[in-house]
């Protein structure tokens, strides 16, 4: 009974002890330093926290641009996800999709998404959401002209390729003993996709969902030092950057980390929760 307890305590503990020891470890780091325009205080960046709906430098309050980054992440994610899901399956099921469209999109695969800032700048330059539907200006105006069409771009080019290749992955290593069973059963090609290679390709699916979104997430500090910008944490981070403010450009990563973390437990969760039987087919 003791031992449990304390293999509960310790289980407990453990996860937080790294953490911890990190943040004592900066604090007398940065005391030594002494220069905040080198590494600051802890203290100094967790006042921003503290302070959470402040304005800072002149971009608005941090939950602010947090909103802001959320939004053109998850536009771009969803585009991804419209594009890239569907081809992936219907790449995985057929060989001849598969023979039409892998060498081309292969091409395109190893190039990251910010070698395109040059011609994505070209091609939608600073045009917006509010430009693209010709919004009258005023408030509405004003929020969605932060939605450039060239961070948008980035951001589903970095999400589309896990998201294919990962659904496309999934669907065509699906054990082929479940298939012919279906078939030597009378199953149609529906009742197959549906019911058989859905299911079979699921933790994959959700595999690059998951390195979808992460990926997306990482591309936002590039998408939002595009000119254009005026919101975001990657542009508050690029901001704060010009103005030597240590203090916000590491209270701009912080959120960036923990909020990628949260994204990455939300589909861990999904994965544990739907798809637990896979640990038990290996």
């Amino acid at each position: 009974m003791i031992e449990n307890r304390i293999r509960r305590i310790i289980s407990f503990v453990s996860p937080t002890l790294i953490p911890i020891l990190f943040i004592i470890f900066w604090e007398l780091f940065a005391r030594k330093v002494g220069n905040n325009a080198v590494i600051p205080q802890v203290t100094t960046v967790a006042k921003h926290f503290i302070n959470i709906n402040e304005d800072v430098i002149g971009i608005g309050s941090i939950p602010k641009n947090i909103l802001y980054s959320l939004v053109r992440v998850f536009i771009g994610y969803a585009l991804a996800i419209i594009a890239g899901l569907p081809l992936g399956l219907l790449m995985g099921y057929s060989r001849r999709v598969k023979g039409a469209f892998n060498l081309f999109i292969s091409l395109f695969q190893p190039v990251p998404a910010i070698a395109w800032r040059p011609l994505v700048l070209g091609w939608f330059g600073v045009t917006s959401i509010a430009t693209l539907f010709n919004l009258d200006y005023g408030p509405a105006y004003a929020i969605m002209d932060n939605f450039k069409l060239s961070m948008i771009f980035l951001i589903f080019l970095s999400a589309f390729f896990p998201i294919w290749g990962n659904t496309m992955f999934g669907v065509s290593n699906v054990q082929e003993v479940l298939v012919e069973s279906a078939q030597v059963l009378g199953a149609s090609k529906k009742d197959i996709f549906f019911h058989i290679l859905l299911p079979g390709a699921g933790p994959n699916i959700i595999n690059g969902l998951k390195s979808g979104l992460t990926a997306s997430w990482s591309c936002l500090v590039a998408a939002e030092m595009l000119p254009g910008s005026m919101s975001g944490l990657g542009y508050l981070i690029s901001h704060a950057y010009e103005l030597t403010r240590m203090d916000l450009i590491v209270a701009g990563i912080i959120c960036i980390g923990v909020i990628g973390a949260l994204f990455d437990g939300i589909y861990s969760y999904i994965s544990n929760k739907y798809f637990s039987w896979q640990r038990l087919v290996r």
